[in-house]
């Protein structure tokens, strides 16, 4: 039901072209892109368990922390404060990465690259060295206009230095660096949380710095991309290096395809829009950045001692790294629909039972005082098993089919709408999710376990296969598809007035 075939069956055009060092070397130093948010995702809920930056900063949830055990765990660390401190980046981020889509447009991929790299630079110091709250929140705004450069860049100069049939895993690569640096971001908080004198968060956000110098530093040797000169006017530039990248003299059929694909800003976008903003907004309900940038406290809030809270953060992001390698494997070759689907499935069955388990353990009020170690690892395992799923599935796709789907010259705009969005629901979950926590108890996987079977049933009926397809041919792949095609399909759309006329010309 969501497949694609293009007019006629025929089989989507392919270009001439090889897979260069040129090119891997490129895309991979593009893709340390993904360093700044995955680092930021896994250092601040391990700063945010430790006990001498909840003392300084947070006061009124470092006492509730030292109460008896048996208080309501699902309380333990609600704070309206402590959650601004880690969504406050989310909403400088979403107004960022609106900037950043006219930034992009005007002076291509390379140069917000280089601006994401030196402000979150700036925003890792002032954290480092933070004396106050306010300083601390101003250090977090810095670092969300650092990712919100990046976000909306990375996974347009990925999709658009990446051969076709290359381009899933590719853009894929924009993840994994994300996985990569939320694991070392949860391995220098288990080494921090032990440095005694109390200094140790300041370590672990002084090191976010680390990231910011790699993408810093690599952006100065990227070229842009071909599509991105052809959009500024610099054809012949375009041209050149287009046939660098590829590796091949005969670039015609691709370059024709981004000339014309310029002119395409009078079509429809409404299927592209669509997706745009439900890709990003059912990403974040899937629940998976609860699980990631609160992931000590939440194991806390449960029952696990600190240092086994830290460990569970360490397991669960070395399975988020390993499993977003299925997704570069199968995602040129069973397709970005099919791990959509499989993902939300995996997904759905075991958030359910994570929701089971801790209803049935806990209950409603929350008080316990033991938790047998036979509990606290199945906990773990279900929490992998999901995170395996969004790891191949809605965490990669998520950022490769929005930057894949939009015609050259509305594809910046479109990125910043889907950062935008994916920005604004992380905000809204990470500022309301210990809130809700205390007040929904366990329901709350049971929230966002209906989202994810939304959104599963989304992609079965509404999402089409774009595997293999040219990046500059995606128009076609929405003309084709069951639903979408009734927006597409209009008379004075100008790619058909074209088709038309050369059938015309052929009839002649």
């Amino acid at each position: 039901m969501g497949g694609v075939s293009f007019d006629g069956g025929s089989p989507p055009p392919s270009y001439p072209g090889k897979l260069t060092p040129y090119v891997l070397l490129t895309v991979l130093a593009g893709a340390a892109g993904g360093l700044i948010f995955g680092y930021d995702l896994g250092i601040s809920g391990g700063v945010t368990s430790m006990a001498p930056f909840l003392e300084k900063f947070f006061p009124d949830v470092y006492e509730r922390q030292q109460s008896i055990t048996s208080t309501n765990q699902y309380c333990k660390f609600n704070s309206p404060t402590l959650q601004l401190f880690t969504s406050s980046l989310y909403l400088a981020a979403l107004f960022a990465s609106l900037a950043a889509g006219e930034v992009t447009k005007k002076f291509g991929r390379r140069i917000s690259m280089m601006m994401a790299g030196f402000i979150f630079l700036f925003g890792a110091a002032l954290n480092a060295g933070a004396v106050h709250l306010s300083m601390l929140i101003l250090g977090r705004i810095l670092l969300g206009i650092g990712i919100g450069f990046a976000n909306q860049s990375v996974p347009l100069y990925l999709s658009e230095m990446s051969p076709y049939n290359y381009r899933g895993r590719f853009n894929i690569c924009f993840q994994l660096m994300i996985t990569i640096g939320i694991l070392c971001a949860n391995l220098i908080n288990f080494g921090t949380a032990k440095i005694s004198g109390g200094w140790g968060w300041r370590l672990s956000l002084g090191l976010a710095g680390v990231p910011a110098v790699i993408i810093l530093i690599a952006s100065f040797f990227l070229s842009d991309t071909p599509n991105s000169m052809v959009q500024r006017g610099r054809e012949i530039e375009a041209k050149a290096l287009l046939k660098r990248i590829r590796g091949v003299d005969d670039v015609d059929a691709e370059f024709n395809d981004m000339l014309a694909a310029k002119n395409e800003a009078d079509l429809c976008y409404r299927p592209q829009l669509a997706m745009s903003i439900l890709i990003p907004f059912f990403q974040q309900f899937t629940g998976i950045n609860v699980i990631m940038f609160y992931a000590p406290v939440l194991f806390q809030s449960l029952g696990f001692g600190s240092d086994a809270s830290l460990i569970s953060s360490v397991i669960t992001g070395v399975v988020n790294m390993f499993a977003t390698g299925v997704s570069i494997y199968g995602s040129d070759r069973w397709g970005r629909r099919s791990l959509f689907l499989e993902g939300g499935v995996q997904m759905f069955i075991f958030q359910s039972l994570i929701a089971g388990l801790i209803g049935w353990r806990f209950g409603v009020s929350g008080n316990v005082t033991d938790i047998p170690f036979w509990f606290a690892a199945v906990v773990v395992v279900c929490i992998c098993v999901y995170v395996m799923g969004f790891a191949w599935s809605w965490g990669p796709l998520g950022w490769l089919y929005p930057s894949e789907i939009f015609p050259l010259e509305v594809r910046s705009a479109a990125q910043s709408v889907t950062v935008a969005v994916n920005m604004a629901f992380t905000f809204i979950v990470g500022q309301c999710f210990l809130t809700m926590l205390c007040s929904m108890k366990y329901g709350l996987f049971i929230f966002f376990a209906f989202f994810v079977a939304v959104m599963t049933l989304f992609c079965y009926f509404f999402m089409p296969e774009t595997k293999n397809i040219p990046i500059e041919e995606m128009t076609q792949v929405w003309r084709s598809h069951w639903f979408w095609k009734r927006f597409m399909n209009e008379p004075n759309d100008p790619v058909n007035k074209a088709i038309a006329m050369s059938k015309l010309r052929d009839r002649v």
